[in-house]
Parts: C-alpha cells; structure tokens; sequence
C-alpha cells in the first residue's frame, strides 16, 4: 500500500495533508501520535472507511476507490477499538463471520472455511466454545485478531488494540502481530501510544504530530524551542536494547516515519493550509 500526497479529514476540516508512506508486506507498522492528530481518520482512510480529500492512496497498484467493496473486504480487515456487543455468541461464531467476504451474511461456511477458521483459533490461542461475553479484554482482542485472519487479507489494519490491556498482555499481542505479520507475510499497521514496545516491535513507526508553522513559533519569545520527532525518537530506546544487546538477538530500531498533522492554532488566530512530505529517517 503506497500514498502519495494524501490529504485526510473532512469537506470543511483538513486533519493531515502530505501524507507519503509505504507500507510493506511481512513488516509490523505502528501510528504513533498524541490524541487527536489524526491517527484514527487516517486508519479509516486507509481501510477505505473514509474518502482522501485528496491525493493517491494506491492498493497494490489500484486506487482503493476503484476497488469495488466486497473486493476491498478480502484486501483489508480492520480490528477496532470498540468492544463487539455480542450476547451468547461463541468465540467460534464471532471468528467464522470473518468469512463473510467469501460466504455472503446468510451463507454457509464450507469445510475450506471452517478449517480457516479452526486455523485462525489455533494461531491467536483462543477456545472456541467460550462465550465472548466471558473473555478478558486480552482474549477478546485475540479473537478479533482471530476474525481478521479469517478473512484471508494482505493487509490488517488494528486502531489501538493494546489500550485495554494490561502490560505483559500489550507485550504478548505486539509480539503476536509482528510473528504473524513475518510468517504469513502479512501488512499490518496499528495505531498505539505504548511508545516503548513499538520501539521494540515494530519494523516501521509512522509518526504524525502537529507543527507549528514559523510565524507562530516561540522564537525570542523565551520559551524553549520542542525537539522535532526524530530527536524525540532518538532519545527513546526499548528497554531490551542497550549498547551491550546489539547483535544478541534483540530487536534493532526500527525506521520512522514523519508525517505531518494540522497545524496548532495560537490565540484562536487563523492560519492558512499547509502540506509537507513524510520524512524518512533512518536510526
């Protein structure tokens, strides 16, 4: 999936603008960026939730927009945020209805699809006669996991699916999507604040932050200038990389992605639009 000066948000409200990353097969991505910069918009965008206001947003070649809907459906899942409201529906039951790009809403599922499904439990770990309603939040998020490897997509895209779990359970999912992004050589991205277990994961971290533009920076103002998102970045490392740890098996630091959010207003002062390519840094 490739975007070449994307333009996310609404008729009346732009949100980023600029927007030129590549994401690859068989790599874990992570969105990184404070709330409300647009990490979200951009996930709908990309899963074609949402139209670009403007600019390109290319699946394997294809503008998303040309791709008809049931076609797009066994290219990208998507896992949300938001807890399935389900009531007596087993984990098997909630996983098979990844199917339902292939099978229709009504449809039967065949024994190829049900050995998918069975598949999809045994990767994630997760019973499938358990009742939903009876899972902790790790085990819930494993079997929407579940539902998206069902549907058999190059691409799974996850909104902030470690935010209700506690940190040994944010650490075993990350690791879980990195190996299944490596074994099935799957594009995932997902949108987190857990800084230090992206920095430990993931193989690509797109950052989207606001700027200010220069006429409404602190400059002889006395105020100390914000570092930019690579020094920020620079000066983070994952607990498990240290000097000594290069080369035993750690993970390396993965590349970053700069890309660019609205920008802050000051005072209620309006500003003009702005654009700004995504800067790849390399650690």
């Amino acid at each position: 999936m490739k975007t070449i000066n994307l333009s996310i948000g609404y008729p009346k409200r732009i949100v980023a603008s600029g927007i030129n990353i590549t994401l690859e097969a068989g790599k874990l991505s992570c969105l990184i960026g404070e709330n409300g910069v647009g990490k979200s918009t951009l996930l709908r965008t990309l899963a074609g939730f949402q139209k670009p206001l403007s600019g390109e947003l290319l699946v394997d070649g294809v503008e998303l927009s040309d791709i008809p809907k049931r076609e797009l459906a066994k290219k990208i899942a998507v896992v949300l945020t938001d807890k399935p409201d389900v009531q007596n529906t087993t984990v098997h039951e909630l996983v098979s209805m990844g199917r339902m790009p292939y099978t229709g809403f009504f449809g039967r599922l065949s024994k190829e699809d049900e050995a998918i499904v069975e598949d999809s439990l045994k990767i994630t770990g997760v019973e499938p006669s358990r009742k939903v309603n009876s899972l902790s939040d790790g085990e819930r998020q494993k079997v929407m996991i579940a539902r998206a490897l069902a549907q058999q997509t190059p691409y799974i895209f996850l909104d902030e699916p470690t935010a209700f779990l506690d940190y040994p359970s944010k650490v075993r999912t990350m690791e879980m999507l990195k190996q299944l992004a490596r074994d099935y050589n799957k594009t995932i991205l997902l949108s987190t604040h857990d800084l230090e277990i992206a920095l430990a994961q993931a193989d690509t971290i797109v950052m989207m932050e606001r700027i200010t533009p220069p006429n409404l920076q602190n400059v002889g103002r006395g105020f100390p200038s914000r570092p930019s998102a690579q020094e920020r970045l620079t000066n983070v490392r994952p607990t498990s990389e240290t000097e000594e740890n290069v080369g035993r098996g750690f993970p390396s630091r993965p590349q970053v992605i700069v890309t660019i959010g609205k920008p802050k207003h000051r005072n209620n002062e309006k500003i003009p639009s702005f654009t700004a390519d995504a800067l790849l840094i390399k650690p």
